[in-house]
C-alpha cells in the first residue's frame, strides 16, 4: 500500500518545504520535507537542495516509513489510516512508533483507543509544540475518516 494524496497534502503542509538545511524544534539537523537521515549539524545554514531534490528525498523517506508501519501493524487497516500512519511515523520515527500505546491499541483491535494516542505525541524537546499538536490532530483526523468508495459503472444498457 502506498500513501493517498490526503497523507501527502498533510506531510507536505506540516513538515513545510525548506531549502536550506536547518535546525527543527526538536534540535535535529533537517532539509526538504522534514529529511533528516543524511543531513549533519555542520549542514545547518550551509547545505542547500532544489524542491526537485526535496520532492526525491521525500518520496524516498516514505518508502522507508510504509515499510515500517507495514511491517509493524497487524491490524486491518484503510488507507486513511495507514496514510496518518505513515505521517506519524516519519514524524517520531519507527522506534518511537514500535514501542508505542498506538500501536500496541490498534494491533489489539482497538481502532478508538489507538487514535486517541495521536494527541499525546504533541512534544518536542520536552516541550509541548503547537505545531505537533495540529499535526497530531489531523493524523487523528485523517486515521478516523472513512475511504469513500468508488462508485462502480454500471455498464450501459444498448436496445
Amino acid at each position: 500500500m502506498a500513501i493517498n494524496s490526503a497523507a501527502l497534502s498533510l506531510i507536505k503542509r506540516f513538515e513545510g518545504l525548506r531549502t536550506t538545511a536547518y535546525l527543527c524544534p526538536a534540535h535535529i539537523p533537517t532539509i526538504g520535507y522534514g529529511h533528516t537521515r543524511t543531513v549533519k549539524r555542520d549542514d545547518v545554514g550551509k547545505k542547500k537542495i532544489t524542491e526537485k531534490e526535496a520532492e526525491r528525498l521525500l518520496a524516498e523517506d516514505l518508502k522507508r516509513f510504509e515499510s515500517d508501519v507495514t511491517r509493524l501493524v497487524k491490524a486491518q487497516i484503510n488507507e486513511n489510516q495507514y496514510g496518518a500512519l505513515v505521517s506519524f511515523v516519519y514524524n517520531i520515527g519507527p522506534g518511537a512508533f514500535a514501542g508505542s500505546t498506538l500501536l500496541r491499541k490498534l494491533n489489539s483491535g482497538d481502532v478508538a483507543g489507538a487514535a486517541k494516542e495521536f494527541e499525546r505525541w504533541n512534544k518536542g524537546g520536552g516541550k509541548v509544540l503547537n505545531g505537533l499538536v495540529a499535526r497530531r490532530a489531523a493524523e487523528k483526523d485523517l486515521f478516523l475518516s472513512p475511504v469513500k468508495a468508488t462508485p462502480k459503472k454500471t455498464p450501459a444498457k444498448v436496445g
